[in-house]
C-alpha cells in the first residue's frame, strides 16, 4: 500500500510537506539584527533631514537680504568688503575647475587599475596591488595638500617645467585631488567587474575574442552601472574636497578662466571663513550656510543623474 504525498511541495524525512523560507518563523538574532538596520537607516535619514534644517535658517535669512539671482549669477565674491558682493560664481567656477581636472586623472586611471585586477593579475598580484592602492584613500587629505602645494605648484610647475603660475593653482589642486580618489573609483570598478559572471566571459572566448575584446565588449558594460557609481562617487568626493583646495588652490575668489590660476572653492571658502570673526547671525555669517546649501544641492543633483543613469544600465544575474 502506497503512502500518498502531500501537495504543496517536496516532503521532508517524516512525510510533511517542508516549510518555505517565507513561513519560516524567524530567529531572534534575525530580528534583532533587522531592528538594528532599521534603526540605522531611519538615524540616517533623521541626520540628513538635520542637516537640512541646520542649513536651511541662516540660508533664508541671507537670502531675505540678498536676491536668489544676485547670488547664483554674480561674478564678484566679496562678503566681507565694505562695498559688499555675494555673487557665487567665482567659487563655482574654481569648484568646477578643480572637479574636472581631478576627474580627468582619476576616471582613467582608476577604471585602468580595476581592468587589471580584475581580467589581467593572478590573485597573488591582487592580494599585494588592491592593499596597496587603497591605501592613497586613508592618506590624510591635509597631507595631499601639502605635497600640491610645496612639491607639484613649486617645484614641478615653477622650477622644472617654468609655468607662468604663482604661489597657488587650480592646476595642481585638481591633480592631487584626482590621485586621491583613483582608489574610490578603482576598488568600486573592480568590485563591479569582479561580480561579471565567469560564464560571460567563457561564452565570449568561445566565440573566439581574445581578453581585451571580452573585457571592452562584455564585462566593461556588464558591470557599467556599478563603474558609473563609483564614478559619481568620484565626483562627490571632489566636489566636497576642503583640504587640498583650501590649501592649494588659492584663497582670491575670482572667476578663473585657465588652469594655471588660482581661485577660491565653495568648500576652501567655507573653510577659511569659518575660522574668522564673523559675529552670529550676520550676513557675513549666513553666507557660510548660503554656499553650505548650494553645495549640498549640487552634491544631490549629482546623486540624482547618478541614480537614474545606475537604473538603467543595471544588469542582474
Amino acid at each position: 500500500m502506497s503512502t500518498l504525498t502531500p501537495t504543496g511541495g517536496p516532503t521532508t524525512s517524516s512525510g510533511r510537506p517542508a516549510g518555505s523560507v517565507s513561513t519560516m518563523r524567524p530567529r531572534d538574532g534575525e530580528l534583532a539584527v533587522k531592528l538594528v538596520f532599521r534603526i540605522a537607516a531611519w538615524i540616517t535619514i533623521v541626520i540628513t533631514i538635520g542637516i537640512v534644517i541646520a542649513l536651511l535658517g541662516p540660508s533664508l535669512e541671507f537670502f531675505a537680504e540678498v536676491p536668489v539671482t544676485d547670488f547664483l549669477f554674480g561674478d564678484r565674491w566679496a562678503p566681507r568688503f565694505a562695498d559688499a558682493s555675494f555673487g557665487v560664481l567665482p567659487l563655482v567656477s574654481a569648484t568646477m575647475w578643480t572637479t574636472a581636472i581631478a576627474l580627468l586623472v582619476a576616471i582613467p586611471l582608476g577604471l585602468g587599475a580595476a581592468v587589471f585586477l580584475s581580467e589581467y593579475a593572478s590573485s597573488r598580484v591582487r592580494k599585494v596591488l588592491k592593499p596597496i592602492l587603497e591605501v592613497l584613500a586613508g592618506i590624510p587629505t591635509v597631507v595631499y595638500g601639502l605635497f600640491a602645494l610645496q612639491f607639484v605648484q613649486t617645484t614641478v610647475f615653477r622650477e622644472w617645467l617654468q609655468l607662468d603660475t604663482g604661489a597657488f593653482s587650480v592646476l595642481a589642486a585638481g591633480l592631487v585631488m584626482g590621485v586621491m580618489i583613483i582608489p574610490t573609483i578603482a576598488s568600486i570598478s573592480e568590485d563591479s567587474m569582479s561580480a561579471v559572471p565567469l560564464g560571460m566571459r567563457q561564452g565570449s572566448a568561445a566565440l573566439g575574442a581574445n581578453k581585451m575584446q571580452t573585457t571592452i565588449r562584455v564585462v566593461f558594460p556588464a558591470a557599467l552601472s556599478g563603474i558609473i557609481a563609483a564614478i559619481v562617487l568620484g565626483v562627490s568626493r571632489a566636489v566636497g574636497e576642503t583640504m587640498i583646495v583650501a590649501i592649494a588652490a588659492g584663497s582670491q575668489a575670482r572667476v578663473v578662466t585657465g588652469p594655471l590660476e588660482q581661485g577660491q572653492t565653495m568648500t576652501g571658502f567655507i573653510a577659511n571663513a569659518a575660522l574668522g570673526d564673523s559675529r552670529v547671525g550676520s550676513i557675513e555669517y549666513n553666507t557660510l550656510f548660503a554656499v553650505g546649501l548650494l553645495l549640498f544641492i549640487l552634491t544631490l543633483f549629482i546623486n540624482a543623474i547618478a541614480i537614474r543613469i545606475v537604473r538603467r544600465f543595471r544588469e542582474a544575474y
